[in-house]
């Protein structure tokens, strides 16, 4: 199991580029940490997320 912000998830064994492509997170406008470290989006479909993951998602918003 995998926790991303704070929700477990069946998703050990896929990649980050993977996950995303479940969800309806823009990739240009978000930034993805896995156990504290930054993953660099350049990194997203070689970064295979494991059991035990803690991942925290968030989302750019623009606005004035």
């Amino acid at each position: 199991m995998v926790k991303v912000n704070g929700q477990e998830l069946d998703i050990a064994g896929k990649t980050v580029s993977a996950y995303l492509a479940t969800t309806d997170y823009d990739p240009k406008r978000i930034a993805v940490e896995r156990n504290g470290d930054i993953v660099w989006k350049s990194q997203y479909d070689v970064t295979v997320l494991e059991d035990g993951d803690s991942v925290e998602i968030v989302s750019f918003v623009g606005g004035g």
